[in-house]
């Protein structure tokens, strides 16, 4: 359903598209060779198709359409067999072609569905298109008080635009979809996603309508690069659309930008339609065509989508489904689980089955929650595979209880320590010896006769207390199954 805003009229829906720029995973540009790596010095990527040299002819770059092939295969979306590059006219100081090469009427990729995860429902989002354009330079206004220099190392770059269709209907979807969409990207190794160097990055349509009423018109917020910006944006403009309808106003169609600092989008130009870009068919490049043979060997090499891979966590292993949801929403925290799992199986020689459960809630909660704690993440994690799998076969051994696991854990993760040599050197192993732990027992009753005798006249709620005693007593080390079972005969004896 639908989440409505309140105006001063009456409720107000929000409409909103997105067409996100990913960048292509690629060694080289999408018509030259130059490199595509990030972060270099300043226009030293630049061949003279890059710069628009007379006379230079673009070079179609097979992998990067190998790329979009595949990415539009992990969106079910349809693949065309045949499409065409286009020139779009404009004119920017960063794009020095006058124009830039794109595709327009034919793209490569045609329609195709993401499922969105929305609490405790799904959504499905439709695909309008994906295709390949090239980004254009960067214009650079802070490196002298009166010039504007230019970087051409990004012009070239091979993009990926996928366009949605205006089906989002709330902020938290719009932020949904941009995640689900980087996740697939992610998994499948067709863009890295990394908003923050500018690989991905949103343009947001946003419009606004009465509950049931056609749609309003749009306003386009250009480049938003994260995932908190895109729901924000969309926020305030919604807010401003309505508050201008409310007044009687009208909504012009417009590219806006959006400022996260004032928490305000501002006009940047009105906004082009198609025939203001003069698109035709590029002549210097021949139609683009590939067999399906070719797009059926792409398909079979993907690797499991995130759905697939949440799914089967779940049926095959019997994680809880929270618990599956959360290790695949990010390939990295996935192929973590995964190593961990086969780690653990390879040290133990159990089936996974017997302590996937388990293991998952210890990544959810206790590294998952020590990460997050220090701003670290999977990659940069203290505590490697094989440390994190000792540490849980001596849990599953009965060598050290949950209690002492965690304190265990956090010597590891200060250190980066083997648990094994840990537990030897703190003295921590688990106390299973029935005479020890009687005696601990004993000793407890003993000192609390009272709580004993309201025990056994019925406040059944002690026996915590009774367990909570001898754990202090034993220094947390007393196997809580054999604690449980001598305790039990003790009070009731």
């Amino acid at each position: 359903m639908a989440k409505l805003i309140q105006g001063a009229t009456g409720d107000w829906e929000v409409v909103i598209g997105l067409e996100v720029h990913a960048q292509v995973t690629s060694k080289s540009k999408l018509f030259s060779g130059s490199s595509t790596t990030f972060g270099s010095v300043p226009n030293s990527q630049v061949s003279l198709v890059d710069a628009a040299m007379p006379g230079m002819l673009p070079v179609i770059n097979a992998e990067c359409v190998a790329q979009a092939v595949r990415t539009g295969l992990a969106l079910g979306a349809a693949i065309n067999l045949v499409s065409v590059f286009d020139r779009k006219n404009y004119f920017y100081a960063d794009l020095p072609q006058g124009y830039q090469i794109s595709q327009f009427k034919y793209p490569i990729v045609g329609e195709g569905t993401v499922v969105i995860d929305l609490g405790d429902e799904t959504k499905d989002v439709g695909i309008e298109r994906l295709h390949l354009e090239q980004d254009a330079g960067k214009s650079m206004h802070d490196q002298s008080p009166s010039l504007t220099y230019v970087d051409l190392n990004r012009s070239g770059v091979a993009l990926m635009e996928i366009v949605s269709k205006p089906d989002l209907r709330s902020s938290e979807e719009a932020g949904a979809y941009l995640k689900k969409l980087r996740t697939i990207l992610r998994y499948i190794g067709t863009c890295d996603g990394n908003m923050e160097e500018g690989s991905m990055r949103a343009d947001v349509n946003v419009s606004v309508r009465r509950p049931g009423e056609p749609l309003g018109t749009r306003c386009e917020i250009k480049n938003v690069n994260s995932v908190r910006f895109v729901q924000q944006a969309v926020e305030v403009e919604a807010r401003r659309q309505i508050d201008i309808l409310e007044d009687g106003g009208s909504i012009k169609q417009e590219t806006r930008l959006f400022d996260p600092t004032k928490g305000e989008t501002r006009s940047m130009r009105s906004k082009e339609e198609a025939h203001d870009y003069r698109y035709f068919p590029d002549p210097d490049l021949l139609p683009l065509s590939f067999t399906q043979d070719w797009v059926d060997e792409l398909a079979r090499n993907l690797p499991e989508l995130p759905d697939a891979k949440r799914e089967r966590l779940a049926a095959d292993l019997g994680i809880p489904a929270y618990n599956a949801a959360v290790l695949t929403a990010e390939k990295e925290s996935a192929d973590y689980f995964e190593a961990f799992l086969a780690a653990i199986a390879e040290i133990t020689g159990k089936p996974m089955k017997d302590f996937a459960t388990q293991a998952s809630n210890w990544v959810i909660s206790d590294l998952f929650g020590a990460l997050n704690k220090a701003g670290k993440d999977v990659s940069t994690s203290p505590v490697s595979i094989e440390n994190a799998a000792k540490l849980q076969k001596l849990l599953l051994d009965g060598v050290i209880s949950g209690r002492i696991a965690k304190e265990v854990f956090e010597l590891m993760f200060e250190t980066g320590g083997d648990p094994e040599a840990i537990v030897e050197e703190k003295g921590l192993r688990q106390v299973s010896d029935t005479g020890a732990i009687e005696a601990a027992i004993d000793a407890i009753l003993a000192a609390n006769a009272d709580k004993l005798a309201e025990y056994r006249s019925g406040k059944d709620k002690l026996f915590g207390f009774f367990v909570g005693q001898v754990m202090k007593n034993t220094g947390g080390k007393a196997n809580p199954a054999v604690l449980n079972d001598l305790l039990k005969a003790k009070l009731n004896g």
